[in-house]
């Protein structure tokens, strides 16, 4: 029988009748169908309230299938979270089963849109409640099955509880099962990965106004998409409210025409809108609202392993000695990191009265903190690998040698007259959203390294699927982009815009011109120095290719060859940083004085 065909509950009333009848429930108003469900708002007239009333559109084949139907929604039933309409009363009436809701003075998402849909923060707080409740289903071993707009019910202050929880498990198979048998574990799988890329959908038609690809059954929507169709879905760039990027970027992930790009479970959609919510509040304090908690808990970055034989090597230093006291501090990111914030808080600054640049070098931040100073910030460190499990802190460990890789190599391609250690700091702080975001988001980290990874073609002799940009993956996992992340803890470790403008690397989509000023150039040399380390981690065959495009890019500018950017990869050819501290910060010789101001500029921002 063809859904058109299908026989509505209400089909016996007669049409001249002035009321419709469904069992003791009279029918008010149909509130949506799709192939797998309806929903009406009917009065109950022993209690004189309205109640939703939601039912499958196909009646169970048999008294098994009944039975099946019922188990299911008595789970659901059980369940209780603020945002899961409780069942009032489930029954069977000539044949159909059904589930009443309580209305609760709600409407639904689909009677509270207009055309020009809702804003985009609006929309993204009655999805974050959907999904709450979605998940507290899913973990329950229960599915939905049949996410739709009018299955939404929001109230006048915004709170949003879902119903008709399992009321299409007949239609969806053995969602509900008991989950020990792999066939049903899959099946429950399946329906959960549904019901996220049908929630998907909805958050699409709130902010479009209308829905998907002009079809109002979602169900259908996710037929006629990948895998299934050839539809993509994709919000509309004509929308009657603009939309963020940020928000843009996790609503086209999770209809992504590739599968292994979406979302996979509702904890993962919810906590990036969670995250852009927070970054896009102005009283949230923007990216850093993301980590405020866990910057006061965990720090900013953990102390790199081997912090208790440097420790060791502190105590039995005394404060003449400068550069092997710095060059210790190098060796661990988080502390070189610690000993810039002590010293460019705003009340060091002042009870120091430096001048009006901020301190860019550790030589500098032991001077004015002394070794006690720098004890104190040892001290303040947590231990490796702070909270994260092992799994975690190795791919940290990875990063941390990989962006001290990228500040070797911009020593090795710093012009003349720049001091050693600015150019250093700098490359490693255009690290530094990578580095919080490895550290305090290992699991969302995780997800960016492979959205941003290529898929194969599905077709032999078709060009792989590109994987996100880092930008995308980052909007699309966390709601916030890990440059404005890196950028907020910049901030938060008292850096001014200036420092803010160098460590902002260069995006890989725009030109690379020759510099404006000093300022400029540290910029173009530390991104240079990421963008070749970037190249190097690319598979064998791709590697070569992506360090010959940053010659093109910085070349010009920068007055680098192919032969310069290899000979800054190679140890030998090139000093380090770490080891040669006292060569690398010797003062320099007149003539680099008067190479146009260089290192006036270079000295400026380390008072």
């Amino acid at each position: 029988m063809s859904p058109a065909s299908r026989p509505d509950p209400a089909a016996a009333a007669p049409r001249a009748a002035a009321v419709r009848m469904f069992g003791r429930f009279q029918l008010l108003r149909l509130l949506g169908k799709s192939e797998r469900t309806m929903a009406w708002m009917v009065a109950d007239p022993r209690t004189g309230q309205d109640l939703m009333l939601v039912l499958p559109r196909e009646q169970p084949a048999g008294s098994d299938a009944l039975e099946h139907w019922k188990q299911g929604l008595r789970k659901a039933a059980r369940l209780n979270h603020p945002n899961l309409a409780p069942v009032i009363e489930s029954g069977v009436q000539d044949g159909w089963p059904f589930a009443a809701y309580d209305a609760d003075d709600s409407a639904t998402l689909r009677e509270r849109l207009g055309s020009k849909g809702l804003p985009g923060a609006e929309s993204a707080a009655l999805l974050i409640q959907a999904l709450q409740g979605t998940a507290f289903a899913h973990e329950a071993g229960a599915a939905h099955g049949d996410l739709q707009t009018y299955m939404l019910l929001v109230n006048d202050q915004g709170v949003a509880r879902l119903a008709g929880l399992e009321v299409a498990a007949e239609v969806n198979g053995p969602a509900g099962g008991s989950g020990v048998e792999p066939v049903a574990l899959r099946a429950q799988r399946d329906a959960a990965e549904r019901d996220v890329l049908m929630l998907g959908l909805v958050l699409h038609q709130a902010l479009c106004g209308k829905p998907p690809i002009d079809e109002a059954d979602l169900g259908r929507v996710v037929q006629a998409m990948t895998p299934l169709g050839r539809e993509l879905v994709r919000l509309p760039w004509d929308t009657p409210q603009p939309i963020p990027e940020a928000l843009r970027a996790i609503v086209n992930r999770a209809t992504d025409r590739q599968e292994r790009q979406r979302y996979r479970n509702a904890r993962t959609l919810q906590r990036a809108l969670e995250g852009w919510l927070q970054t896009e509040s102005a009283a949230g304090g923007g990216p850093l609202a993301l980590l405020q908690d866990r910057l006061r808990s965990a720090g900013v970055l953990p102390s790199s392993p081997g912090a208790a034989q440097r420790a060791a090597r502190l105590a039995l230093m005394d404060r003449q000695r400068t550069f092997e006291l710095a060059e210790v501090v190098l060796q661990d990111i988080a502390l070189a990191f610690e000993m810039l914030r002590a010293v460019n808080s705003a009340q060091v600054r002042n009870a120091q009265a430096v001048g009006s640049g901020p301190v860019l070098t550790v030589r500098r931040a032991i001077a004015m903190l002394g070794l006690d100073g720098v004890r104190r910030a040892a001290l303040t460190l947590r231990p490796w690998p702070g909270p994260l499990a092992e799994p975690a802190a190795l791919a940290l460990e990875r990063l941390v040698q990989r962006v001290k890789r990228a500040g070797e190599v911009a020593l090795a391609l710093r012009p003349a007259g720049y001091d050693a250690e600015v150019v250093y700091l700098i490359t490693l702080l255009q690290s530094l959203g990578r580095l919080v975001v490895q550290y305090h988001f290992a699991d969302e980290a995780a997800q960016i390294q492979r959205l941003m990874q290529p898929a194969p073609a599905p077709r032999a002799g078709e060009p792989d699927e590109p994987g996100m940009s880092e930008e995308g993956a980052s909007f699309a996992v966390i709601g916030a982009d890990t440059e404005a992340i890196g950028a907020a803890v910049a901030r938060h470790l008292g850096f001014d815009d200036s420092v803010l403008a160098m460590i902002r690397r260069l995006p890989l989509a725009t030109p690379v011109r020759a510099s404006d000023g000093d300022d400029d150039l540290l910029r173009l040399v530390g991104s240079c120095a990421n963008e070749v380390i970037d190249s190097q981690a690319l598979p064998a065959a791709q590697a070569q290719a992506a360090l010959q495009r940053v010659v093109q890019r910085y070349g010009r500018p920068l007055g680098l060859s192919l032969r310069d950017l290899q000979a800054a990869l190679h140890p030998q050819a090139t000093p380090q940083f770490t080891g040669t501290v006292a060569a690398e910060l010797d003062p320099l010789p007149p003539k680099a004085a008067a190479a146009g101001g260089l290192r006036q500029r270079a000295e400026r921002p380390v008072a």
